[in-house]
């Protein structure tokens, strides 16, 4: 479920990511070799991004959507975030489309 109040605490996010609290699901790492985009591209987008999409319904922890640029190139990375263990867990990551997103890359287009 799409929420448009951002639940999670990026401040603790950050600092588990910092602390290399990070778990890399299989699914990520093999998108990010098929679309030529690096780990630390992915950790910038996480540190220095924006929350666009949150999914506090997820399962088993919540997690959002993140929008950064690499050298002008935005970035979509989905991650999920256990405050409990303060580990954070990234889901998957790609290059946003216009055929699917807003020239801003942050809001969905529309299908009426």
């Amino acid at each position: 479920m799409k929420c448009s109040i951002f639940n999670m605490n990026l401040e603790k996010l950050r600092k588990a990511l910092n602390h290399g609290n990070i778990e890399w699901r299989k699914h990520v790492l093999q998108r990010l070799a098929e679309r030529g985009i690096k780990q630390k591209d992915i950790l910038d987008v996480l540190l220095a991004g924006t929350i666009i999409e949150e999914y506090i319904d997820d399962k088993p922890y919540p997690s959002a959507l993140f929008l950064g640029f690499v050298k002008s190139t935005p970035i979509h990375a989905v991650a999920a975030f256990d405050e409990k263990s303060n580990y954070v867990y990234i889901i998957t990551a790609y290059k946003p489309s216009l055929n699917i997103f807003e020239n801003d890359f942050r809001k969905r287009k529309r299908n009426d």
